[in-house]
């Protein structure tokens, strides 16, 4: 995409502007806009279709001074050729190819003589001009384009006809329809063109001008799809400005004419986010003001929950009611969020500048402060977080129920952000059922709903790259879990989606060992629910000393302390988890279970099994009663009496999280809450020992808050 720049002398300091329609900023400077009447001293047009990057290049090394006052174009021109001078050199071609127009694109007007026609440019103009430390010409080298030069400039500074055709007024309210669209969204020009071809027909087609007209209203800023890191600009480094990633492709561009602009390959599946991209970002309405109180008994009562679960809401509730800054033990900017996605955001510029009436020095490209809160992605005003540590089957969605109405009823908007799409849309019936008069977005990969904005949004972590600060509350759902887990690309997104004065809720059986430890240190204000819903202890797995599981399969033979176990869990009754390290031990392993057990339904799946689907509702149907599967199932299933047994538990792919989930499968049904766990391997693993540790000090921890009801044999 090519883009206009310029820069303006407003009130006794320099600025400088991208435009996407340079007649919405004519109209605004020069046609004496109420409240800047006499204000505006000089108006110098550098270019009016440079390649995008060209002019975030500009605005980003630009610094005003009081010589720029008597600038002739020429000064102009060599200026815009020595900050460009690296950009151009890699280019083949003459630089009227990239820089159109040539020094006649220059246009300089004064506030108080009006334009400035710059004669002695024009009578030397020979079109064999070269630059001054390159044998490289910036004139042109034709007639051709020396006559297409004089003309463009005639058409800039007598086009007073065509921004009088303008009309204002209708602008003004297409740019409050676009600005309130694109509020806490960052969009690419065809998102965008797609939103509004959904939601506000017609407007699509003269987005340009209302986009400028809100972006000069500080209500809307822009930025390029890719941008160089600011802490190390001099490396040429880029990241991409939508997902934070490093991982670029150089190809030819037909869009900004550049034979090497690059492109974003890790959030390629959103589309394609290049250097000489427009990304659109709405700003972020205020956040919803702190309350001095929490939820009323009778409230918390409407949720039916447990003791542990109610003393866990009324923490959370007490954090979400503090001004920020007031929580104790708040955590450091440092933290899980920074630290996750620290590569990645280093890349992120200083967002400096206010709205255009002040017309600040500086970088246009960061309109983002005109709201008064520092980007979260700085370091400065990161939105404060909560960890609900809660074991596997202590209701953390009944949990989060009070939480939500605390935020949607003093009128702020929440984001609930799963990693699967599955549990987004086992959720949405849930959320539905519980909020019914709340407007409610659904958001995954195919959904319908994109383009629509409710209160409340349940959303993949993924869609979350589309948003930038819109929610007052974010929740995070298993925040350890695939793919959120080790991804920065998806940390990166969920820090930038929470408004800087916003607050941030983890929910997790297994929280990081970083956020463990920033909660054992006080750094982390958090709520531990020991216990299930049904108030009995969490099963401690049994360590059962085997060889590995491909010996069995080499030998073709199973431990027969292992057929024990298993045939003890079938008589009475239950259903067994069978996990294993590798999809290609599946198969193997359910033959071999047949032949022991021939009489015994038994079946295996993984993330290949097409009908892994209908596996489980056999399993859960008890038309299977042994099912062996990987990690896939280690969570959001719910079998009712259900044993679990993990093979090769001292394996690297089974971490203490991985282990804990596994063996959150047994024991959830109050009608079998003693369900048994049975850890195989040949090793005693730190692995193991720290799953089991974890598992026993939260059954201490219940035991010793009174929440347990103890089995009575």
């Amino acid at each position: 995409m090519k883009i206009a720049v310029y820069v303006v002398r407003y009130r006794g300091k320099w600025d400088i502007r991208l435009s996407v329609d340079i007649r919405v900023d004519m109209t605004w400077w020069l046609k004496g806009n109420k409240g800047q009447e006499n204000a505006v001293e000089k108006w110098v047009v550098l270019g009016r279709e440079l390649p995008l990057p060209w002019g975030v290049k500009l605005c980003e090394v630009f610094k005003g001074s009081t010589d720029m006052k008597r600038w002739t174009r020429r000064q102009w021109w060599q200026y815009v050729l020595a900050q460009l001078k690296d950009e151009l050199n890699s280019e083949s071609g003459d630089v009227a190819q990239h820089l159109t127009g040539g020094i006649n694109a220059i246009c300089i007007w004064d506030g108080a003589e009006g334009w400035i026609p710059d004669l002695e440019s024009e009578c030397r103009w020979e079109g064999q001009l070269f630059h001054p430390s390159s044998s490289m010409m910036y004139g042109g080298g034709s007639e051709e384009r020396r006559i297409a030069g004089v003309s463009y400039l005639g058409q800039t500074r007598h086009s007073n006809s065509e921004i009088e055709k303008l009309d204002m007024e209708r602008v003004a309210r297409q740019a409050d329809m676009l600005a309130d669209l694109l509020s806490g969204r960052q969009l690419l020009v065809l998102e965008a063109e797609a939103l509004l071809a959904e939601v506000a027909p017609g407007l699509e087609r003269v987005w340009r001008l209302a986009a400028q007209l809100a972006y000069l209203q500080g209500r809307l800023s822009f930025a390029a799809g890719l941008a160089p890191h600011a802490r190390r600009p001099a490396t040429g480094d880029l990241h991409c400005n939508r997902c934070g990633s490093g991982a670029m492709y150089r190809t030819s561009c037909a869009s900004c004419g550049r034979e090497a602009c690059a492109y974003c390959e890790t959030c390629l599946a959103l589309g394609r986010s290049r250097e000489c991209s427009l990304l659109l970002r709405g700003a972020a309405k205020p956040a919803v003001p702190c309350t001095a109180d929490t939820a009323p008994a009778a409230e918390l009562d409407r949720w039916g929950l447990s003791p542990a679960q109610r003393s866990a809401a009324e923490t959370a509730l007490r954090f979400l009611a503090a001004p920020p800054g007031g929580v104790r033990g708040r955590s450091r900017p440092e933290s899980l969020w920074l630290r996750a996605g620290e590569l990645l955001r280093r890349g992120m510029a200083t967002r400096r500048g206010t709205s255009p009436a002040a017309a600040s020095q500086g970088s246009v490209l960061a309109r983002d402060s005109n709201s008064g809160h520092p980007s979260p992605t700085t370091g400065e005003g990161v939105a404060e977080r909560f960890l609900l540590w809660a074991v596997t089957g202590a209701g953390k969605t009944e949990m989060m129920f009070p939480l939500l109405q605390h935020v949607l009823e003093h009128g702020g908007t929440a984001l609930v952000a799963t990693p699967r799409r599955d549990v987004v849309l086992e959720l949405a019936p849930r959320l539905a059922i519980a909020f019914p008069h709340v407007s409610m977005v659904t958001l995954y990969g195919g959904s319908d709903e994109r383009w629509q904005r409710g209160q409340l949004t349940l959303a993949t972590t993924h869609q979350l790259l589309r948003y930038r600060q819109a929610f007052d509350l974010v929740v995070i759902d298993e925040i350890d879990a695939f793919p959120y887990h080790n991804d920065p690309m998806l940390a990166f997104a969920a820090q930038a989606v929470c408004k800087p004065e916003g607050k941030f809720i983890y929910l997790s059986a297994t929280p990081p060992l970083l956020l463990q430890k920033e909660a054992a240190r006080g750094l982390l204000p958090h709520a531990k629910v020991p216990v299930r819903f049904h108030r009995h202890p969490l099963p401690v797995p049994l360590r059962l000393e085997t060889t590995p599981v491909k010996h069995w399969l080499q030998k073709g033979r199973l431990p027969a302390c292992l057929i024990q176990r298993l045939l003890a869990s079938i008589h009475r009754g239950a259903q067994v988890f069978l996990f294993v390290t590798r999809i290609s031990h599946i198969q193997s392993l359910v033959e071999l279970l047949i032949r022991r057990l021939p009489d015994i339904p038994i079946a295996g799946t993984s993330s290949q099994d097409e009908e892994r689907s209908a596996k489980v509702r056999s399993f859960r149907a008890t038309e299977i009663r042994v099912l062996v599967t990987t990690t896939i199932l280690e969570r959001g299933v719910t079998v009712p009496r259900s044993d679990v047994y993990v093979l090769d538990a001292d394996s690297s792919l089974f971490d203490e999280a991985s282990l804990v989930q596994m063996a959150g499968r047994a024991g959830r049904s109050k009608d079998d809450p003693c369900g048994s766990v049975v850890f195989t391997s040949p090793e005693w693993t730190r692995g193991q020992k720290r799953a089991i540790r974890q598992i026993k000090r939260m059954n201490t921890l219940a035991r010793k808050k009174g929440y347990l009801q103890e089995v009575r044999h």
